[in-house]
C-alpha cells in the first residue's frame, strides 16, 4: 500500500496508522487548518499583554492615579480586559489580569494591583 503525506507528497514509511511523513510535515498542516482563529485569539492576546504592561508600567506602587490622555498616549485600549469586578457600592473595576482600572470622574482613572 503507497501512502503519500497529505502536507507534501512524499511517501510515508511506518506504522499503519501513520498520516504525515514528519512532524514537521504534521505540524505545518495542524497550524494551516486553525491558522485564522488562531490569528483573531494571537491579536487579542496581543492586545491584552499590551494593555497589561502599559498599566503595570505606570501602577509602580499599587495604586495610582492618571489621566485618559496618558493612557491613550501610551497605546491603551479601553475595549479590552480580562474581568471585571463590582464592589458591594456598585463600582465597577475593570481589570488585565492582575491590573486593574477604575474610571474617575473628569477623564482620571485609577490603576490598582488585585492582591492574591
Amino acid at each position: 500500500m503507497n501512502r503519500e503525506c497529505p502536507e507534501c507528497g512524499d511517501k510515508i514509511i511506518g506504522r499503519a496508522d501513520k498520516k504525515f511523513c514528519s512532524d514537521a510535515c504534521r505540524n505545518a498542516h495542524n497550524n494551516a487548518l486553525n491558522k485564522d482563529s488562531k490569528n483573531l485569539i494571537r491579536n487579542i492576546n496581543n492586545r491584552l499583554r499590551k494593555n497589561h504592561r502599559i498599566l503595570e508600567a505606570i501602577n509602580t506602587t499599587g495604586k495610582t492615579k492618571t489621566t485618559k490622555e496618558r493612557l491613550v498616549r501610551m497605546g491603551f485600549s479601553f475595549d479590552y480586559f480580562t474581568s471585571i469586578y463590582t464592589t458591594k457600592a456598585g463600582t465597577v473595576y475593570y481589570y488585565l489580569y492582575d491590573q486593574g482600572y477604575l474610571p474617575l470622574d473628569n477623564n482620571f482613572y485609577l490603576i490598582v494591583q488585585r492582591k492574591d
